[in-house]
């Protein structure tokens, strides 16, 4: 996590908010900010060769202007540009193989109004070797991303199956903040299951489940806590589905971290579906960091 912080820019305003994201970001952990520029050819058939040629050179400039707002009115950090003409996914894989962090916007220039989260931010919140950050172009109950940002970091937490990676990305960024970390640990029967009579079961042990699952997340979250006390930490215990409970959440929090399992195989690398339903409707920036599976139960 120490490497730097990287953020792709497109010129649009989406990414140009997510890059003061990542510029505020970069200052709390005192490392760079790398502003990454794809510009992918365009056919030859498509345009002709000084047409061509001015599409990279619209691309460089856009890049230059950018780098230099920021090194204008950040002049302590240290910030640098980079234009390739690869496809953005894949400039931004490559960048990420040596960040710290890599923040993107929710969406860029494509895609079509209505859409939450393109297909670039998808991939790399799917495929990427470091932590990354999608920031949606601003709050949805309003209210952009201008460096107020709101009062705690939130935590989607499985404490049957603790994450160490996530769950440490969540403690450093409330202990930067110096904001409280809500983690939030939720349950749901699965939506084919339930019966008229298990609901009412359900209904009846509410009490009981949430007093055994509150003192698995206290146990699973004790080092934690003991390795960093000056972090306040409210768990949150919900019967729900997960994705609906850290949607909702999301409306208070200021950065909300969930897991994503690495894969061996290329066929594997994809979001699980909470992920991707949290990509798409959370309120707030969404931290996907990858950790490994969990191992195999050996009885």
């Amino acid at each position: 996590m120490s490497g730097p912080v990287v953020a792709g820019v497109d010129g649009s305003r989406r990414s140009l908010t997510a890059a003061e994201w990542a510029a505020r970001e970069a200052a709390r952990r005192g490392v760079a900010l790398r502003l990454v520029h794809a510009c992918p050819p365009l056919p030859r058939r498509v345009s002709p060769v000084p047409g061509v040629d001015a599409w990279q050179n619209v691309g460089e400039q856009m890049l230059g202007q950018t780098v230099a707002d920021f090194r204008a009115r950040l002049p302590e950090l240290g910030i640098e540009g980079e234009h390739t003409d690869t496809e953005p996914a894949e400039a931004l894989l490559t960048a990420a193989a040596s960040a710290g962090l890599l923040v993107v916007g929710a969406r860029g220039w494509g895609g079509f109004e209505g859409l939450a989260v393109g297909s670039v931010a998808l991939r790399v919140a799917a495929m990427a070797d470091c932590p990354v950050v999608t920031v949606p172009e601003e709050r949805r109950t309003g209210g952009g991303w201008d460096g107020t940002e709101a009062d705690e970091v939130q935590l989607g937490f499985d404490a049957h199956a603790p994450a160490e990676a996530p769950t440490a990305f969540a403690f450093r960024a409330a202990q930067e903040r110096g904001v409280p970390l809500r983690v939030v640990h939720a349950w749901a029967l699965p939506p084919a299951s339930p019966s008229a009579w298990m609901l009412t079961v359900l209904e009846e042990d509410r009490a009981t489940w949430e007093d055994q699952e509150s003192q698995v997340v206290s146990d699973a979250l004790r080092p934690w806590r003991e390795g960093c006390p000056e972090v306040p930490v409210v768990p949150d215990v919900v019967l729900l589905n997960p994705a609906e409970a850290l949607v909702r959440t999301s409306k208070r929090a200021g950065l909300l971290v969930i897991g994503r399992r690495t894969a061996t195989r290329p066929a594997q690398l994809r979001l699980g579906p909470v992920a991707h339903a949290v990509l798409h409707h959370a309120h707030c920036p969404v931290a996907v960091v990858p950790h490994p599976p969990p191992e195999p139960f050996e009885p």
